[in-house]
């Protein structure tokens, strides 16, 4: 059985999180436990308003054939991906949880570090 992947998204840049949902859900593709927890600017990749779809990067992505964010995100919610916002990353960016996309948790990293267990953390 393959160990649990945590990804650790410390960066609200567009490749960076984009990149994380890659990860995620290729992990869970293949059978993965997979826990990803958003924290800091990190946090921007849960957003309801979803700022980093509109940022052009999308665009470039969609016109290459390459998913964005958007079906990034609804396929780590099919794939059952464990999606943590950090509370005290929303509190640092005043990001109110009420602001989150529906199905994110808001926790600590002792829950996210409990998920991932003795498995593999990367880190964007």
């Amino acid at each position: 059985m393959a160990l649990p992947l945590g990804i650790l998204l410390l960066s609200g840049e567009h490749e960076r999180a984009h990149y994380a949902l890659v990860l995620a859900t290729g992990a869970a593709a293949l059978g993965r436990d997979v826990t990803l927890f958003a924290t800091n600017a990190g946090c921007r990749l849960f957003l309801a308003s979803q700022p980093l779809v509109a940022e052009p990067r999308e665009a470039l992505l969609a016109g290459r054939g390459v998913a964005g964010i958007a079906t990034l995100l609804d396929a780590a919610a099919e794939l059952g991906i464990r999606r943590i916002a950090c509370e005290a990353g929303l509190r640092a960016e005043a990001i109110p949880a009420a602001g989150l996309l529906s199905g994110i948790e808001a926790a600590g990293v002792v829950t996210f570090l409990g998920a991932v267990g003795e498995g593999q953390i990367v880190t964007l």
